[in-house]
């Protein structure tokens, strides 16, 4: 098992786990927002995130995306674990936490000094899995989020 880092060039080989994951956690969007969307994580500076491609014996087997932000209470550069998604065939075989363990150190090496993810409220199992690799529901917090809509300068 491998990541590296995906390119422009990865765009479609990226867009069929995108849509099985988006299809998994009920995420509505059609494929051109999708290939919109990820398009500044694909680029030559890491400004806003990046993607990298999960590869067994050099085939894709799945993607994880970090988007950076910053945080005053971490004291500095933090990232959201927005989307991660390995292919049905590849699971139970400790691909995601040996992947989960090389972003962490690759999200490091960009300044991150924490890291935060979205997981179901009934998903137990991946809420047991996060925890086993040092995530720790923060329960005095409660994470809300505002649509904002169509950015100007983007119709």
């Amino acid at each position: 098992m491998k990541i590296k880092i995906a390119t422009v060039n990865d765009a479609d080989t990226l867009l069929p786990f995108i849509r099985a994951y988006h299809e998994f956690e009920g995420i509505e969007a059609s494929d051109m927002e999708r290939t919109e969307a990820i398009a500044p994580l694909l680029g030559e500076t890491p400004q806003f995130g990046r993607i990298w491609l999960i590869e067994e014996k050099n085939q894709a087997i799945g993607y994880i995306a970090l988007c950076f932000g910053y945080s005053i209470e971490f004291g500095g550069r933090d990232a959201f674990l927005d989307e991660f998604y390995i292919a049905e065939p590849a699971r139970g075989r400790g691909v995601g936490r040996r992947v989960l363990e090389e972003i962490k150190g690759e999200a490091a090496q960009f300044g991150v000094r924490a890291m935060h993810l979205e997981v179901a409220g009934a998903n137990s199992a991946a809420k047991q899995f996060y925890s086993q690799l040092g995530f720790a529901s923060r329960e005095h917090f409660h994470l809300m989020s505002c649509e904002l809509g169509a950015v100007p300068g983007d119709e």
